[in-house]
């Protein structure tokens, strides 16, 4: 097990913890007599909720991300990891932007590829747009789920 994976592992468990906890102090205010108290405990109730969906859906997102990366490196097609990086260990903006322009060609040149949406979900991430890559990313999930259930 990789150490990104031994941290996710323990931060789950401890959302986990947290969500029981959240729930137990909630019940409690449910049952109390007092009609502020059982609002906020009703309140309480979907802070687990919203947080477990939340980690249910980022885990999932981790393993789809993963299968993918997988596929893509038994068939040699990951983007290698030969920017430049600052002593602090960071990527060159300035590279990672020079980069993304390759990546975001081949998506236009095939844009119902998702190994393309993969790769530019890569190079997003390199030049520190998360969002941007996340979209990607789930973007190249959807292709490949509809890829393979078409095959």
């Amino acid at each position: 097990m990789t150490r990104a994976k031994v941290g996710v592992a323990i931060v789950s468990i401890a959302l986990v913890l947290y969500f029981w906890f959240t729930y137990q102090r909630a019940w409690i205010m449910v049952t109390d007599e007092s009609l502020l108290a059982k609002g906020i405990g009703l309140a309480l109730f979907a802070l687990p909720i919203v947080g477990a969906w939340t980690l249910v859906r980022e885990l999932m997102f981790g393993a789809q991300t993963e299968r993918l990366a997988d596929v893509l490196a038994s068939e040699d097609g990951l983007p290698p990891d030969d920017l430049p990086r600052t002593p602090g260990g960071r990527i060159v903006r300035e590279a990672a932007d020079a980069e993304f322009e390759r990546y975001r060609a081949e998506t236009d040149a095939a844009p119902d590829d998702w190994r393309s949406w993969f790769r530019l979900s890569c190079a997003y991430d390199a030049a520190g747009d998360r969002r941007r890559a996340r979209e990607s990313m789930r973007r190249a999930i959807r292709m490949e789920k509809r890829d393979s259930v078409s095959a």
